[in-house]
């Protein structure tokens, strides 16, 4: 795993290209002049000290782009500290994303002392569910189309 950077672009646009990899996921995705400086903002933004996108490299193919994971203020913006993760099809199911989720959720409470860490997840989208809850996320409350989970330092099992 190393933080994402514009070395990623191509990567994480292929991903996202990816029959239906986005289904679950608001965004420009249709748009491709939007989705590209979506994910040029997304690269590029500085979200603070210990804090961004870090892209995930299995140990037995160091040169392949398996997927992301994210620890940054909720929807780019705050004021909760937002977990998530996006992983190429070929690489779903193979514990990559609870592996590298699980990884930067133990750097949020243990390097960068934070109290609480949310995610937002649709509900139709059991894999991501699986994963949070693996990882310690519980649901905290649900919306009209997605649920809110969440976890703080001092509860995380």
């Amino acid at each position: 795993m190393h933080p994402r950077t514009g070395a990623d672009f191509a990567a994480c646009l292929a991903m996202d290209r990816e029959p239906g990899m986005t289904r679950y996921i608001a965004g420009p995705w249709a748009d491709d002049t939007a989705h590209r400086a979506f994910l040029h903002d997304r690269i590029g933004r500085d979200y603070g000290d210990g804090l961004g996108y870090w892209s995930v490299f299995p140990k037995t193919a160091l040169e392949w782009f398996a997927g992301w994971v994210l620890l940054i203020p909720e929807n780019g913006v705050g004021p909760d500290i937002e977990i998530g993760w996006r992983f190429v099809l070929a690489a779903q199911g193979k514990g990559y994303a609870t592996e590298a989720a699980d990884a930067v959720l133990n750097h949020a409470f243990a390097t960068l002392a934070i109290d609480r860490v949310v995610a937002e997840i649709d509900r139709r989208n059991l894999p991501s569910i699986k994963v949070a809850q693996k990882i310690g996320l519980h649901c905290e409350s649900r919306g009209e189309n997605a649920d809110l989970y969440a976890v703080s330092r001092n509860n995380r099992e």
